[in-house]
């Protein structure tokens, strides 16, 4: 079997599919079948993140165009 040549039929076949229903299904599989990162990340690698995104939201950050001007010479 060629796989490439099934996914591009797979494609085609899917463009042309006017059922909600069967695109629902396919929607379905594609979540059962990926993983999210999120899931994957210890505890405390999720835990970081979370106290960086609060963070960032009471503005304790430094823009990105700073720490680029400031560490230019290792680029």
């Amino acid at each position: 079997m060629d796989i490439q040549a099934e996914k591009l039929r797979l494609i085609a076949w899917l463009a042309e599919l006017n059922d909600a229903e069967t695109i629902l299904e396919f929607i379905s599989l594609k979540n059962k079948t990926q993983s999210d990162w999120w899931d994957q990340i210890s505890d405390e690698e999720r835990a970081e993140i979370e106290i960086g995104l609060a963070q960032a939201d009471k503005g304790e950050f430094v823009p990105h165009e700073e720490v680029m001007a400031k560490y230019k010479k290792w680029r």
